[in-house]
């Protein structure tokens, strides 16, 4: 083959990938969509699949259907979503913790960062440190004050090993020089199970697990971990404005499609979820359910990955927790 047939034959390649890849595009979705979820049902990763799920079945005109598939610390529904096709018909409903919190614990998982492309940053929540009514403590202060006085009594709930509620309160007992036994569950659901009943007394989480129970009285809400007082816990206080300054956690859930997906394929996903993240009852069930909206487009989402990565691992590496 001579240079000029075979510079012809690249081009007529790129032409006609191009072309396939336009074709994948138009024709998606071709099928329903399935957000897999790497927790039981209940708190925030499932609520924000959910929010999501109508909205965006009647952007895209496809069903979109929401999956859980919780075990392993996530790692069950990572490693599915890593084996799927690359179609953009299954996705994964990334929580934070896991996403950039297990790579820096176990250190041979099913899945990698680099088997997972960005494509839509969803929700946002800031935490709140709750307890049950019997702890004999009405503030934040008072409630560190009490676990000073009583070290190693008190037990705390997790969303499992590994998750943003263990490695959060390990910061905050890391922070104020506090002891608590940690008390892992397989979600949201069976933990505030046991905090509700006063099995265990402590559970620092998202507000979807924790804020109608707070508003009903069966929980204390001593403070929110953000910057700014949550809308729906206006009564309970930052933890800058109960005395402890430095703390804030924030969690955040976003949608990962499997390396190799389209380009197309993803633009068409993240411009779907954008506008449906934006409908005025989209909105409204949000602010119902304690779910911040925050849509960050691919590239974003990437940059926020890295440097979570990063900083997480720093902090596992401090805390010294492992995924046991």
């Amino acid at each position: 083959m001579n240079k000029r047939h075979f510079v012809r034959r690249l081009a007529a390649l790129a032409a006609a990938s191009l072309l396939a890849g336009g074709a994948a595009a138009q024709a998606f979705p071709s099928k329903p969509i399935t957000l897999i979820v790497p927790n039981p049902p209940g708190g925030l990763v499932d609520g924000s699949a959910r929010l999501l799920s109508e909205p965006l079945a009647r952007v895209l005109n496809q069903s979109v259907v929401v999956d859980n598939k919780g075990g392993g610390s996530g790692n069950v529904a990572y490693g599915l979503v890593a084996r799927a096709p690359a179609d953009g018909h299954t996705l994964l409903t990334s929580y934070s913790a896991y996403h950039v919190g297990n790579p820096n614990l176990t250190p041979k998982l099913p899945w990698s960062q680099k088997d997972l492309v960005p494509v839509a940053l969803i929700t946002t929540a800031t935490n709140v440190i709750a307890a049950h009514p019997s702890v004999p403590a009405n503030t934040l202060t008072e409630f560190i004050a009490h676990l000073k006085q009583n070290p190693g009594k008190l037990s705390y709930a997790s969303q499992g090993n590994g998750s943003l509620s263990h490695i959060g309160t390990e910061m905050f007992k890391m922070q104020t020089g506090t002891s608590m036994v940690h008390i892992p569950y397989r979600g949201s659901g069976a933990a505030i199970s046991d905090v509700l009943s006063g099995q265990v007394q402590v559970f620092i989480t998202t507000p979807p697990s924790v804020m109608g129970h707070v508003q009903q009285g069966k929980l204390k809400g001593y403070a929110v971990t953000g910057k700014s007082r949550h809308p729906g816990l206006p009564n309970v206080p930052t933890t800058t404005e109960a005395g402890l300054k430095g703390f804030e956690l924030e969690a955040w859930v976003g949608i990962f499609a499997p390396a190799g997906t389209p380009a197309e394929v993803v633009t068409k996903l993240t411009t779907g979820i954008k506008q449906a993240l934006e409908l005025p009852e989209t909105k409204t069930r949000a602010a119902a359910a304690g779910i911040d909206l925050r849509y960050l487009p691919p590239a974003e989402l990437d940059a926020l990955v890295k440097r979570e990565t990063e900083f997480w691992g720093k902090t596992i590496k401090a805390a010294g927790i492992t995924a046991d």
